[in-house]
């Protein structure tokens, strides 16, 4: 499998712009994009601390790679949500993929036993793999924005199939070039009103306890494990590439002492926070399994590490990234183009703050 997701391959699929048929063969027959749905309609059914452990290993193979697939796979999350009839028709297709964007770019205004969709949505990682499309609107009725019980604008999710709109070539950044997260639109769309969806713990469908995880730490958990290994990539890259300099005799006795130190301390350092954050996940796991649902508590402890290791993997890639020397900025290498991959995708908003 390693051969497979060769850093030749990796380069394929960054001058590509998505992900190589080979990785999309593989993908299907693996059912990673369905690491979340239900076993009866073809999927792997997971844990969360499985799902994460696969994540993991993926992004460390390449960024783009983990990315798409957690983005997708995320997505396909969302069928714990869909009206049976839907489920059914979206997950007959072996190759579904879901893509979708977070941002609040549309506006559906409901007519009779339909709603009429128009938005531009950003940033769908995998948009160029999908069969579908998921997209979140402000809800119109009779020429005037519906409320949920807050106040707030009411917000729903919408199933859009591909054929139903246009893909824009939108994703022009130095890293998770094969990604290909490109923006979409639709303009005065009718879709059906069984199309749409809420993602909160009470609106679920199925009883799986994955589908009460809260959405917000679970985003941001499959996020971090993303971060984390293209994080371990880099750092190992960063460490051949400084060792390779010293064939050249480039380094004294007391350099080399002090590198080898700053690495023991960052793979400790690393080591340890990744224990806790898989300690923490599998905590709220069984809390889920158990209880049905997660307290403040764990939420709260579950985002917080998160964010923790997403912050060391900043500090240790800076920490080390000067021991690469100017390998790390030839634009070729691989150790670029993972330097590249892990600056683009840290920069993510839910990840950026340690609160």
């Amino acid at each position: 499998m390693d051969k497979l997701f060769s850093s030749s391959n990796a380069k394929k699929s960054e001058e590509k712009g998505s992900l190589i048929p080979d990785w999309l063969d593989k993908i299907y027959s693996e059912n990673w994009f369905k690491l979340f749905v239900p076993k009866a309609l073809g999927g792997l059914e997971l844990p969360f601390p499985e799902a994460l452990r696969v994540e993991e290993q993926l992004a460390k193979w390449d960024g783009s790679l983990g990315w798409t697939v957690t983005l997708c796979a995320g997505a396909g999350w969302f069928v714990g949500f869909l009206d049976e009839g839907l489920r059914q028709e979206v997950f007959s297709n072996p190759k579904v993929c879901l893509a979708g964007s977070g941002f609040v770019g549309g506006k559906a205004e409901i007519l009779g036993d339909s709603y009429l969709i128009s938005g531009h949505w950003t940033y769908a990682s995998g948009a160029v793999h999908a069969t579908h499309l998921t997209a979140n609107c402000e809800i119109w009725e009779d020429g005037k924005l519906v409320r949920n019980e807050s106040g707030e604008p009411l917000i729903k999710a919408f199933i859009l199939k591909r054929e139903e709109v246009q893909i824009l070539d939108a994703w022009h950044y130095m890293g998770m070039v094969a990604t290909g997260s490109h923006a979409f639109r639709t303009d005065k769309l009718r879709v059906p009103l069984h199309r749409s969806f809420e993602i909160l713990p009470a609106k679920a469908k199925l009883p799986d306890p994955i589908y009460q995880f809260p959405f917000l730490p679970f985003a941001e958990a499959t996020l971090a494990v993303n971060i984390l290994g293209i994080s371990l990539h880099l750092q190992e890259l960063i460490k051949e590439s400084f060792w390779k300099r010293q064939e050249r005799k480039a380094f004294s006795p007391d350099q080399i002492a002090f590198f080898e130190k700053l690495v023991r301390k960052s793979d400790k350092k690393m080591a340890g926070v990744r224990a806790t954050f898989y300690s923490k996940v599998e905590k709220a796991w069984r809390e889920l399994e158990e209880k049905r649902e997660l307290s403040f508590k764990t939420q709260y402890s579950l985002s917080k590490i998160s964010r923790k290791m997403t912050g060391r993997c900043r500090k240790w890639n800076a920490e080390l990234y000067p021991f690469a020397g100017l390998e790390a900025a030839k634009t070729e290498t691989e150790l670029n183009r993972v330097w590249r991959d892990f600056n683009t995708v840290s920069q993510h908003s839910l990840l950026i703050f340690p609160f």
